[in-house]
């Protein structure tokens, strides 16, 4: 009968959480390239060229490839015949593994998981608690499965208790859409289907965790209803034109997993999670012989892609700019940012608009400046900042009227679509939003060139901070005129993918 020591499980948990950090899946590395090289749409190459790149980087540095280094996952399937060498529960040795990996001092990862999360929202300080789930089974062994989720794509996650004779694929292209881009497509689909609510739900994250195989399947053909249903919301999906980013193109998903269960007769529970461009997840056994080795990937499996702005990016000085100047600006439009921004998100914006309200003057002068919505990652070594890509906009967008109309700010950087209250407030103000490539984060951060705290320092990574950039590149997403591009871009798409040739994988 084996047993599993302590500390072996807790190194593996530790282990694991850094290697994900880092490396990406190579299945999901070839996908993306394949995607790339397929791209009709130069925004979405552009962004799926970033992610690329920053992802080699991470590889490379042993940085984290998002800032957002996600809640963890963890799913162990326990031999029935397995001993463990502890006296507590398990939870607390995936605790002090999730401790431990945060807290590595080569390689910091954020902390963002907050206790009392219906009233004070204090950070745990070391990412803990995770989300333990378990299945007892035949063996001798268990088997470990270890994921970082982010937020953006975490939020995304959608559930219906459906009719048994409604249609699964009109709820999926229904509710795709609506999702926005907040969840940083190109990315993966995981759905279940039946059993309860939470058990479909369940299901729908474990799909996830699957290997990528989509070409493998068209190639051979589906042997099944689920893998003929995998096939159609692969095609149906892509087709939206929603692409890279949200910006419009031909790859929105990169495969679409689904998990079913048996269903009560009057039932039929949908569940939709996305993982994004940071797709992060590591299997691995443990027998009782010591702790996972977690062999590195080949580098040779990331291809050797050069980026560049273009000729025609428009190189902006943040420090001179004025509202006149950004009126010329054209949606889509790369633009290069050097000087001085402000950092700010969610806590941060509500903590202004408290101190608005009270008459109480704020930390920091916003007139003139663009606030960047991040939450970076501490940094390590001789770094003035780790990674520290943009956080989903439209969570900012309830705060963006009382930002342009009582701070004097002239504008905004993120990842994804503004909604339509955001984008009034960005045309009555004449203001812009910029975007920056979700899932690019350590790339973006190689043009940070200096960094401190200026406010709200009790925030953590929430705090504000003041960044001072070099040559950081971004594209017009919101222009003062209140056109998106995550409007014109996906229905351009959408209308131009079916006269495109079918392309082989």
């Amino acid at each position: 009968m084996p047993t599993i020591r302590s500390e072996d499980f807790v190194r593996s948990i530790a282990d694991a959480l850094q290697y994900i950090s880092y490396y990406h899946p190579a299945d999901f590395i070839r996908e993306l390239a394949r995607a790339h090289e397929l791209e009709q749409s130069e925004p979405a190459k552009d962004a799926m060229a970033q992610i690329l790149i920053n992802s080699r980087l991470c590889a490379e540095g042993h940085r984290p490839i998002c800032q957002d280094t996600g809640i963890v996952n963890v799913f162990l399937k326990v031999g029935m015949n397995v001993r463990w060498e502890t006296s507590g529960p398990i939870d607390a040795l995936v605790n002090e593994g999730v401790r431990r990996a945060y807290l590595y001092p080569d390689n910091k990862l954020r902390s963002s998981i907050l206790s009392d999360p219906a009233g004070k929202r204090l950070n745990t300080g070391d990412n803990t608690p995770a989300v333990v789930h378990y299945e007892l089974v035949p063996g001798d062994h268990v088997e470990v499965i270890v994921a970082a989720k982010g937020g953006g794509s975490e939020n995304k996650a959608k559930l219906a208790m459906l009719n048994p004779t409604d249609s699964v694929v009109d709820w999926v292209l229904r509710t795709v859409p609506t999702m926005g881009a907040g969840w940083c497509p190109p990315g993966i689909l995981g759905v279940g289907i039946g059993g309860t609510a939470e058990k479909a739900m369940l299901l729908a994250k474990e799909a996830l965790m699957d290997p990528i195989d989509i070409g493998e399947l068209r190639r051979r053909g589906p042997a099944n209803a689920i893998e003929e249903l995998r096939l159609e919301l692969y095609d149906k999906v892509n087709a939206l034109g929603i692409g890279a980013q949200g910006l419009g193109g031909l790859t929105t998903v990169l495969d679409v997993k689904i998990r079913d269960f048996p269903t009560h007769a009057a039932s039929l529970p949908v569940a939709l999670v996305p993982n994004c461009a940071a797709t992060r997840h590591l299997h691995f056994t443990l027998d009782g012989s010591g702790p996972a080795d977690l062999a590195p990937p080949d580098l040779a499996n990331w291809p050797e892609i050069a980026w560049s702005a273009g000729a025609t990016a428009r190189r902006v000085n943040l420090d001179t700019l004025t509202r006149d100047d950004i009126k010329q600006w054209q949606p889509g439009e790369t633009l290069l940012l050097s000087g001085t921004m402000l950092t700010g998100r969610d806590a941060a914006h509500k903590r202004i608009q408290q101190m608005l309200a009270r008459g109480e003057p704020l930390p920091v002068d916003f007139r003139g400046r663009f606030i960047y919505y991040v939450g970076p990652v501490d940094p390590v070594r001789d770094e003035v900042v780790g990674p520290a890509g943009p956080t989903t906009a439209t969570r900012m967008d309830k705060f963006t009227e009382l930002m342009l109309a009582q701070t004097g700010l002239l504008g905004m950087i993120g990842k994804a679509e503004r909604g339509p209250a955001a984008i009034e407030a960005i045309r009555k103000h004449e203001s812009v939003y910029l975007m920056a490539v979700g899932g690019a984060a350590y790339l973006v951060s190689k043009a940070i060139r200096q960094a401190r705290v200026v406010g709200f320092a009790d925030l953590g990574m929430e705090a504000i901070h003041e960044f001072v950039v070099k040559d950081m590149p971004v594209s017009v997403a919101v222009d003062a005129r209140g056109v998106s591009v995550h409007e014109t871009g996906p229905r351009l798409w959408q209308g131009r993918i079916g006269k495109i040739p079918v392309l082989v994988r």
